[in-house]
């Protein structure tokens, strides 16, 4: 891409100064070439024409002035790319075997760390950086969540490079530092972003819905689902087309288009949600340990309880929760997701078998009049993807093609949820359970293998979910560019908040445990409808919207997200107080 004019002006200004006290001769261009003055004859003068141009790292010092001199070197460029690539015509005075020096270049100081450096040009990228196209990839869409640059601070990212990697492959000038991480064009293709937006979308919340049938219906429970899922297709398509129009994450749209309130409104509810995901999560992994050990003790009922359970499972989750590098959490979230399709699997087989022999269970109904309100928080909170719709619409490589991709993928998942929940609970009627893999026969090994291995891959995946809440909350607190790496007090303090916060999950689980049901429709009501329903209308209705029909839409979805957040929020109180 060619620079603009008025860049070209500033680049020859800039240039413009700096020759002013720079030595005569000598630059910094491709065709530069460098003389040993011992050698020069000055019996043989060139008359016919001017000296050509030194290589300015013929001079004393020159690999350290040399930027000063590639600011001139660039201005001359023009429209070309201001790289310094070797060019591949060659004239006759600087024609000489590739990556080969001069024996003048060979004494001077530095000379064959120089030559090194230029052989390994061709080899080594600006930024040396391993990059994994397996799972990987998608655990580092959690360091930008809802589009945020989440990840730590790149002074510390490179400050820790530099320290573990001191090798001659390193550069001879260190590259100058940011707060942020460079943006990196997209390249994932159609299929892997696919398989991204399914990993986004299918969660430990699809083990809730067999419950969430229970509250609603049968058919009430399956006309939520498909009404969720359309409403959010919806929001997802505003919030994709405020991004065509303004560009940048969730939270920068609503800097951008709300300002910085709105900005903040966004990042705290996401990590309110957050926080929610991960305590329903620890609630799930406590009732689904204690039905596994009460299967599996050979003597009576064990007495320790869920609250215990919630506690235990800090022993873990504290260190988890230090580590800095969201991608070492990698195999962890790839354990919890391959357990997470291993049971729905079975779910699968065994719904489909009993159904086929006994029929479906006499206490289904249709609908539920009593809890039919805590189905629509329970089918809210299954949608939990809307954080990462934008960070991998960015990684691919035709972002354009990203909201066909999406519609398919919300179908699929549509069918997903709904036949999970609809064949559970025609499988179990009103005995299904919240833990639903504990309606299952808890006298069969490969029943309780998957009861356990689940549990335990979500909890080592559950420091996952919290990562972005996490970074969230480090960045109002410390700033974006405070390094833990340069100061101890930093580091510490920043220990000790993920330890708090980590701790306070506990707190709310244990205080929600008694119903978790309730607890995740509370979730699902409060903190999830704003992020789906009310912000996308919003930013649209303010940033994009230009027609008085298409305002009112955005309006009018408002006025649902609204009414339907605080109805839901409002009657789960009640049921939940009243037991």
């Amino acid at each position: 891409m060619t620079d603009s004019a008025s860049q070209r002006e500033r680049r020859q200004a800039e240039a413009d100064v700096v020759s002013r006290y720079l030595p005569p001769g000598y630059t910094a261009e491709p065709l530069a070439v460098t003389v040993d003055s011992g050698n020069a004859s000055p019996s043989t003068p060139d008359l016919t024409s001017p000296p050509e141009p030194q290589d300015s790292l013929s001079l004393q010092g020159g690999d350290i002035h040399r930027e000063i001199f590639k600011i001139g070197a660039k201005a001359k460029l023009g429209q070309r790319s201001a790289s310094f690539a070797n060019p591949t015509i060659r004239t006759s005075s600087t024609f000489r075997p590739r990556n080969h020096i001069t024996a003048s270049e060979q004494r001077a100081p530095g000379g064959f760390r120089r030559q090194f450096v230029q052989q390994q040009q061709q080899r080594l990228s600006t930024v040396t950086t391993p990059f994994s196209r397996t799972f990987l990839s998608f655990l580092a869409l959690y360091g930008s969540f809802a589009g945020e640059d989440l990840a730590e601070s790149e002074e510390e990212s490179v400050a820790t490079i530099e320290d573990e990697d001191e090798t001659e492959t390193r550069p001879l000038l260190g590259r100058r530092k940011s707060s942020r991480r460079p943006v990196k064009p997209g390249d994932a293709g159609i299929t892997k972003s696919f398989f991204t937006l399914l990993k986004a979308f299918i969660g430990t919340g699809i083990m809730f819905l067999p419950k969430a049938f229970n509250n609603g219906g049968m058919l009430f429970s399956s006309i939520t689902l498909i009404t969720v899922s359309l409403l959010s297709c919806l929001s997802f398509h505003l919030l994709l087309l405020c991004r065509e129009r303004h560009g940048g994450g969730y939270g920068e749209l609503g800097s951008a288009i709300g300002g910085s309130k709105m900005r903040a409104l966004i990042l705290g509810s996401i990590t309110l949600s957050q926080i929610g995901f991960v305590c329903s999560g620890m609630i799930f992994i406590a009732e689904n340990l204690r039905s596994f050990l009460n299967a599996v003790s050979p003597g009576p009922t064990l007495i320790i309880g869920t609250k215990a359970l919630i506690a235990i499972q800090l022993v873990m989750l504290v260190p988890l929760a230090l580590i800095r590098d969201i991608s070492r959490l990698g195999p962890a979230a790839l354990l919890a997701d391959i357990f997470i399709f291993i049971g729905l699997f079975y779910i699968w087989y065994y719904d489909v078998s009993t159904l086929a022999t006994s029929g479906i269970h006499p206490s289904v109904q249709l609908f539920n009049p009593r809890d039919f309100t805590l189905t629509i928080g329970s089918a809210i909170f299954t949608y939990e993807g809307i954080g990462l719709i934008l960070p991998i619409q960015s990684s691919m490589a035709e972002p354009s093609k990203f909201p066909r991709l999406l519609y398919v993928v919300m179908v699929i998942i549509t069918v997903i949820f709904t036949s999970v929940g609809a064949l559970c609970y025609a499988t179990f009627g009103d005995k299904t359970r919240v833990e639903i893999i504990s309606n299952y026969p808890q006298t069969s090994k490969l029943v309780n293998s998957i009861q356990f291995l689940y549990s335990m891959a979500i909890l080592v995946g559950t420091p996952v979910q919290l990562f972005p809440a996490t970074r969230i909350i480090e960045n109002k607190v410390f700033g974006e560019r405070a390094s833990g790496k340069r100061s101890t007090a930093t580091k510490w303090t920043k220990n000790a908040l993920r330890t708090s916060l980590t701790v306070l999950c506990a707190l709310i689980s244990i205080l929600g445990a008694s119903d978790l049901d309730k607890f995740v429709a509370l979730i699902g009501a409060f903190a999830c409808v704003p992020l789906v329903y009310i912000y996308p209308a919003y930013l649209h209705f303010k940033g994009v919207a230009q027609s008085p029909l298409v305002k009112a839409g955005d309006i009018f979805l408002c006025v649902i997200g609204l009414g339907a957040m605080i109805y839901s929020t409002a009657v789960t109180i009640s049921t939940w107080i009243r037991g």
